[in-house]
């Protein structure tokens, strides 16, 4: 099986994340997509049989939109989600301006800021287009995610960053099939 397909079918089992792809949909935010621990930890928790989801920091919401690089979209998208959805703590950023406070390039589009995040396994997304469909944007693939390994993205250059979040997060605890590739 295609992994977006198995990606795609781990999302379908649940109802609420279908109602939050459609929520995200609604905010016709350019180049729109849920990513980082939402996926992540939905796939994990599914992995380890979990019933209750895992719970979550916040949820990323990110886009890509180089004609406003303001906060106020983001402040107002934030204010809707939380509207909606007020047990979430709600995060939307424009990855048009991310590569400020990365201190990289600009980024061209949210698939390549997504190349510069600290793991392989979160720089996953998901979408819903117009006709219900879901999209996956991983530009490190989904291997990763999907075997449970958690690597450091090539592109991201600080080990000492990737290791302290692996360990404040406690993600091998959580997760005890995860496999922590640090040498690659």
């Amino acid at each position: 099986m295609p992994l977006e397909k198995k990606l795609i079918d781990i999302i379908l089992t649940n109802e609420h994340v279908i109602e939050e792809l459609k929520l995200v949909r609604g905010l016709e935010l350019p180049d729109c997509w849920i990513a980082a621990g939402y996926v992540r930890n939905y796939v994990w928790d599914a992995a380890h049989g979990y019933k209750e989801r895992t719970i979550l920091n916040d949820v990323d919401i990110i886009y890509f939109d180089s004609s406003d690089l303001s906060v106020t979209i983001e402040v107002e998208a934030e204010k809707k989600l939380q509207e909606q959805k007020p047990h979430y703590n709600w995060s939307v950023k424009n990855q048009a301006r991310m590569h400020i406070r990365n201190e990289s390039l600009p980024y061209t589009s949210t698939m390549d800021a997504m190349r510069y995040w600290p793991e392989t396994a979160t720089a996953a997304a998901i979408c819903m287009d117009g006709d219900d469909h879901i999209h996956i944007l991983a530009p490190q693939g989904l291997e990763d995610l999907l075997e449970l390994k958690i690597r450091k993205s090539k592109f991201f250059k600080d080990k000492s960053y990737f290791l302290k979040r692996i360990k404040s997060k406690k993600w091998l605890e959580i997760w005890p099939m995860l496999q922590l590739l640090e040498d690659e």
